[in-house]
This record gives C-alpha cells, sequence and structure tokens, in this order.
C-alpha cells in the first residue's frame, strides 16, 4: 500500500505521527470507452465552449456559477488562503460510545500507521479506546476540505473513518409517513418469528459479488476464444402476496425448511410453501407409483375368476349329467313291461 497522506494525531498534549492508507478498494471491472469498429480508444479533448480552443491542465481553474450567466473564478491561491489550520493534524475533539454515532454518517475510512518514533504512543492510544469502549471524534483536512471523521480500533491498528456533516444528511419526506397506518399484533408476532427464523451470525465473506464473477468468466472467455457458459437462471422473486399473514407464514415456513427445520405441528397444516409443495408432490408421485404395479394383479384375479366361473358351472352341468345318467336308466328299466312265459 501507498501512503496517500501524512501528519498527526494531536492527542492532548501527546502528538503521533502517522502515515494515511485507504482501508478499502473498489473491485468493479472497469472500461474504457473504444471504436466498435476496430477497438480504438475514444479521447476526449478539454475545449472551451467560448473561444473553442484546447485547454491544458495549467489554465483549467474552478468556477461558481452564481447564475444568470455569470461564473466566479477561483485559483489555487484562492483556496491556498483559505484558513485550514488542522492540515497537517488530526485533532481530537472528543470521546463518545461507538452506538452513538449513526452510520449513515460514515464515508471513506483510512488505515494509520505508526510513523517513526510515534509507535508507543499510538499503541498507547489504541489501547486506551479498546480499554474505554469509545471511539474519538476528530477533524481533519484530506484534498483541501475540513472533514469531520471518528477514530476506532480494528485488528490492532486504528482506523478513521470519514463522516459526512449533519446538514449533509437528506430528511426523508415520503407520503406514508403521513398516515395512520396500523399494524395487528398476530402481523407483528409473525414478522418477529419470521425475524427470528433467519437470524444468524454476520460472515462477509460467505457473501459474493456474483454478477462480477460471471462478468468475468465472460471477458474470460472471450480471451481463452471459447464459448460462454450461460450461468444459470435465478429463481424469479414470488409476486406481491395480497395476504399479509399468508405471505409471513410461508415465509417463515420457508426458511425453517431451508435451515432444514421441521415446520410447526409436524408439517400438517401448515400454510404450503415452494419447498413444501414441492417435497409433497414428490411424495405423492412416489405413492402413485408404487401403488400402479399393485393394480395389475388385482386385474389379473378378476379376469381369472372370471372366466374360471363359467368353466366351473359348465363342469358341474356336467358332472350332474353324468350322475343323472344311470338313474334314468334305471327309472327307464322299471317303467318298461315284463316279457310273458
Amino acid at each position: 500500500m501507498r501512503a496517500i497522506w501524512k501528519g498527526a494525531v494531536s492527542f492532548g498534549l501527546v502528538s503521533i505521527g502517522v502515515k494515511l492508507y485507504s482501508a478499502t478498494e473498489e473491485k468493479d471491472i472497469r472500461f474504457h470507452q473504444v471504436h466498435r469498429e476496430d477497438g480504438g480508444r475514444i479521447r476526449y479533448k478539454r475545449t472551451c465552449s467560448v473561444c473553442g480552443e484546447e485547454v491544458t491542465y495549467d489554465d483549467i481553474a474552478k468556477g461558481y456559477d452564481i447564475g444568470g450567466g455569470e461564473m466566479v473564478i477561483l485559483t489555487d491561491e484562492d483556496f491556498a488562503e483559505l484558513p485550514l489550520t488542522s492540515s497537517r493534524a488530526i485533532d481530537v475533539l472528543e470521546f463518545v460510545p461507538a452506538e452513538q454515532v449513526d452510520p449513515i454518517l460514515y464515508n471513506k475510512a483510512y488505515f494509520l500507521e505508526p510513523e517513526g518514533a510515534a509507535t508507543k504512543p499510538y499503541v498507547l492510544l489504541r489501547d486506551a479506546l479498546i480499554d474505554s469502549e469509545r471511539v474519538a471524534i476528530v477533524k481533519v483536512a484530506l484534498r483541501q476540505r475540513e472533514q469531520l471523521a471518528t477514530l476506532r480500533v480494528r485488528e490492532g491498528v486504528l482506523l478513521l473513518n470519514t463522516m459526512l456533516w449533519p446538514d449533509e444528511i437528506r430528511t426523508p419526506d415520503f407520503g406514508f409517513l403521513d398516515e395512520d397506518l396500523k399494524v395487528r399484533p398476530p402481523e407483528l408476532a409473525m414478522a418477529s418469528s419470521l425475524i427470528d427464523s433467519m437470524t444468524g451470525e454476520f460472515e462477509p465473506d460467505v457473501f459474493t459479488d456474483d454478477y462480477r464473477a460471471a462478468l468475468q468468466e465472460v471477458i474470460d472467455a472471450k480471451v481463452e476464444g471459447r464459448e460462454v457458459v450461460q450461468p444459470e437462471e435465478v429463481e424469479e422473486a414470488p409476486a406481491a402476496a395480497v395476504d399479509l399473514m399468508a405471505a409471513l407464514k410461508a415465509s417463515v415456513e420457508r426458511a425453517k425448511a431451508a435451515r432444514g427445520e421441521q415446520p410447526a405441528g409436524g408439517g400438517g397444516g401448515g400454510v404450503p410453501t415452494p419447498i413444501s409443495s414441492a417435497r409433497s408432490a414428490q411424495k405423492a408421485a412416489e405413492k402413485k407409483a408404487a401403488k400402479a404395479p399393485a393394480k395389475k394383479p388385482a386385474a389379473k384375479k378378476t379376469a381369472e375368476k372370471k372366466t374360471a366361473e363359467p368353466a366351473k358351472k359348465t363342469a358341474a352341468k356336467k358332472t350332474a349329467a353324468k350322475k343323472a345318467e344311470p338313474a334314468k336308466k334305471t327309472a327307464a328299466r322299471k317303467t318298461a313291461p315284463r316279457k310273458s312265459a
């Protein structure tokens, strides 16, 4: 890392020499504007709107538009005369609890490294901040602008967070804030249940920039001359639910299913979610498939019964007929007339 600023932290009568380093960096993939036909870079010239001449950086000044087509021009000399008393110092103003600083005020973060023989007072201030569980409110001038900032400890290093001034925070002005909207206790309880089911420990390393990764894959494929693999489609967000309670219940069940937990009531009468519906459909299909082969033997038995019954009746008739033949013969003999002697 390269130091972007050198100065000193003024802590009472103690002065701590430090170097300032950017604590963050953007990982966006940057592009150049090029000519579509031949890939040539597009260049923009700095031209004056009045005379049309190209202007060098040395001839460029800052102008403040006061309206009506009039412009006040400020030079480097004008800025140099501004009273920046803390131009090379980080002045500690007070120490406050960290939770009292609204996160919306934070702007950019910088690491502070002790310079020269300032290591011991640097460590002293660091340990004092840890023991007191406070952050230091400071003023510092960076890039010709005085800024409010905080000093706190992160991983054993002093971290300077520049802050926005209070008048730079906009006041929200939305119509719904004036509406008399009341939330029912069951809805609030269900929303709290949803929050509880989705509560976890924040681990920033598990979150990734999927868009940047996919874009890098496209660029790498173009460089290597291979086909771009189409990423899997992301599941579409469900449409807005009309019944708020039903949506909350479904969300709770979905969160529990995602964690592998059983839904309330053993999965009996809850509101179906996309996950539970899919599982129910799968179970129903498996049951149907298991029952289907069992029906064929039953059908065969029915057919066999139908075929066997007429056969049995026919056989019974034949048997009865055979048994009746001797009886007929005997009866015929008895009724026949005897011959005379």
